[in-house]
């Protein structure tokens, strides 16, 4: 089968150029790769369609094609979109996709077209209903995330939704969504909590039924083994190990050889970092037994030097340090960026050699892949109960993690001295075949393929007319 993957926000490069260190690089550049790697080495053709930046900030991008390196049936294929090759973020690219990216995209192929279209959030979603409408050729849904909820979370802290619109652009952003799920042949969600969730939201219900299991297939997404795994070798296993070692020493002195709570991700106040730092403050216990780490991507010494950090991320940089202050915190919590899954991989297994836990207190996790990463390779895991590890790391069989309350320091706090004490091999072992059994890329593209399989079968049903400003024929967006 020949499959092309409709991506155009950020960009993909045989070396992840920018990978998880800017917010249009994050986990869904990693399940669009990993996914069409999977069904690339199944004998599948597969395109990854993004759009053509050639701009000098971002020199990785400004090839026609690319490909991974081992890789034949898989293809980067960039395509221009708009009167501008610079980079733009997410949110700018709207008018770009309507006025020539899908157009673009149908010249490109003539009329050596793919199978089936998948479309990725909804500016890949958007541009897959428009090449239906054109060509004909079905496509799959999978939103990654979708923006009724995060206006909800953003509406109760914001002034005016006026303000809200001109930076996220939610009334587009909802419209393209909207089509996206209701002309898909199959929504693809990472969890049965995605969809009773998120596509039931009052925005979405006219749009598709949530409990009509037809219109949907669930498909978790997987960890990469060849990176992530306890029993994996890197070329860089030594000099992580080493410079993990070193920052921690540096930073903690004689507490150094503690086991290490760490944690990765962005700094943002929705991954709720500063609710751990809390979490570790509440509890003597907790500090006494380990140090805490936080891996901040780019963010080389967030504590003494953030200068290259973005005013959101300052922000959160300064609540952390508050609460460090407070607490009297200082030399047992450290800081540092690791940037590159390969070394991220090899610096959580030194972490697990040492009893290590990796704790992941988001408000709110829609799937939750870094846990299931860090359980693959050896450490014990604790998570949030709101989202995705709710169904990953516990079922009726048993739990592969511990779930905790990200609101209530002293519930992670809890969590947390569980996972470190008695049961943490345990655990981390029950974590680590969690993954080997159920979240592999391998498993993700069966699924995939499952549904697009199922796209591919002609089916009636009642669909959305087009707004056009998506055919471009007006000039005003949807709004909200």
């Amino acid at each position: 089968m020949h499959l092309a993957f409709l991506n155009p926000q950020g960009n993909f490069d045989p070396a992840d150029s920018h990978l998880t260190a800017h917010p249009d690089f994050g986990g869904q550049l990693v399940y669009v790769k990993q996914v069409a790697l999977a069904l690339g080495k199944a004998g599948h053709r597969v395109d990854i369609i993004t759009r053509l930046i050639d701009d000098p900030k971002w020199p990785e991008f400004s090839s026609v094609e690319d490909v991974y390196p081992g890789a034949a049936n898989v293809r980067i294929i960039r395509i221009p979109a708009g009167d501008t090759n610079a980079f733009l973020a997410k949110e700018e690219l709207w008018p770009f996709l309507v006025r020539d990216w899908v157009t673009n995209i149908r010249e490109r192929y003539g009329a050596d077209l793919p199978d089936a279209f998948t479309g990725h959030y909804g500016d890949g979603g958007i541009a897959a209903v428009l090449l239906r409408e054109q060509t004909g050729v079905p496509f799959t849904f999978t939103a990654h995330s979708l923006g009724a909820q995060k206006l909800d979370k953003l509406l109760p802290d914001a002034e005016h939704l006026e303000a809200l619109e001109n930076q996220y652009h939610f009334g587009v952003r909802i419209a393209a969504e909207r089509l996206s799920m209701n002309h898909s042949g199959v929504n693809v969600v990472s969890t049965n909590l995605e969809r009773d969730e998120q596509y039931a939201h009052p925005r979405y219900q006219d749009a598709v039924d949530a409990d009509d299991l037809t219109r949907f297939a669930v498909v978790p997404p997987g960890v990469n083994l060849e990176t992530f795994d306890r029993d994996s070798e890197s070329p860089v296993d030594r000099e992580m190990a080493d410079f993990v070692s070193e920052r921690i020493e540096a930073a903690t002195g004689r507490r150094a050889g503690l086991p290490v709570v760490v944690a990765s991700s962005r700094l943002d106040p929705k991954k709720n970092i500063v609710g751990l730092v809390e979490a570790y403050a509440s509890s003597p216990a907790l500090q006494r037994s380990a140090n805490l780490l936080l891996i901040t991507g780019s963010l080389d010494d967030p504590f003494t030097d953030d200068g290259s950090a973005t005013a959101l991320e300052r922000t959160e940089i300064r609540r952390i340090r508050g609460v460090i202050q407070d607490a009297g915190l200082e030399g047992m919590v450290v800081a540092f960026g690791i940037q590159g899954q390969n070394k991220l991989a090899a610096a959580y297994r030194h972490l697990a050699q040492h009893g290590g836990v990796f704790a992941l207190t988001a408000l709110y996790e829609p799937f939750g892949l870094a846990p299931l990463e860090a359980a693959a390779s050896g450490l014990a895991v604790v998570a949030t109960r709101n989202g995705g590890p709710s169904e990953s790391l516990i079922d009726a069989d048993g739990e592969y993690g511990v779930l905790v309350d990200p609101a209530d320091p002293y519930d992670i706090a809890a969590g947390l001295e569980r996972a470190l004490g008695d049961e943490w091999e345990t655990l981390a072992a029950a974590g680590r075949q969690r993954v080997h059994d159920r979240y592999t890329w391998d498993r993700t593209a069966e699924g995939y393929l499952a549904a697009v399989e199922r796209a591919l079968e002609p089916t009636e049903r009642d669909l959305l007319p087009i707004d056009p400003f998506f055919l471009g024929e007006g000039t005003e967006p949807p709004e909200l």
